[in-house]
């Protein structure tokens, strides 16, 4: 049987200026923008044990997971120092929605974008010998 082998992208409508929306992606979030407006994302430099992996998820439809988003959907964004990105995202005025969260696979936050649109970012966390028993 033919099957999906990965996401091969992320496109959704923006509301309002997709050029504005782009910018602040790349401004805040460093989004390497391509000639075309978009960003080609690779996780060549990934320390986590999974080497970028993509998860995919459908949430129940009276799910509370996006909110404050009304969006249907939610990106997860891998980050490689989520501390400091946090740090950079409050000078630029970026409100932080919540966290950071440490979970067993990583640190979590949450921020939102301008168009209303919820965005996760999440740190994996770097399996060692120290904590692959923990």
């Amino acid at each position: 049987m033919a099957k999906i082998t990965g996401i091969g992208g992320v496109f959704f409508k923006s509301t309002r200026d997709n050029a504005a929306l782009a910018a602040w992606y790349q401004t805040h979030l460093g989004l390497p923008l391509e000639d075309f407006g978009g960003a080609i994302l690779k996780w060549p430099d990934d320390k986590a044990e999974d080497q970028g992996l993509t998860v995919w998820h459908v949430a129940e439809k009276d799910s509370q997971w996006f909110s404050p988003s009304q969006s249907s959907f939610m990106i997860n964004y891998r980050v490689d120092n989520l501390g400091e990105l946090l740090e950079q995202l409050r000078a630029g005025g970026v409100d932080i929605i919540g966290g950071p969260e440490s979970h067993e696979n990583g640190t979590f936050a949450w921020i939102m974008d301008p168009d209303g649109n919820k965005v996760e970012l999440w740190e994996p966390k770097v399996w060692d010998d120290k904590n692959k028993g923990a």
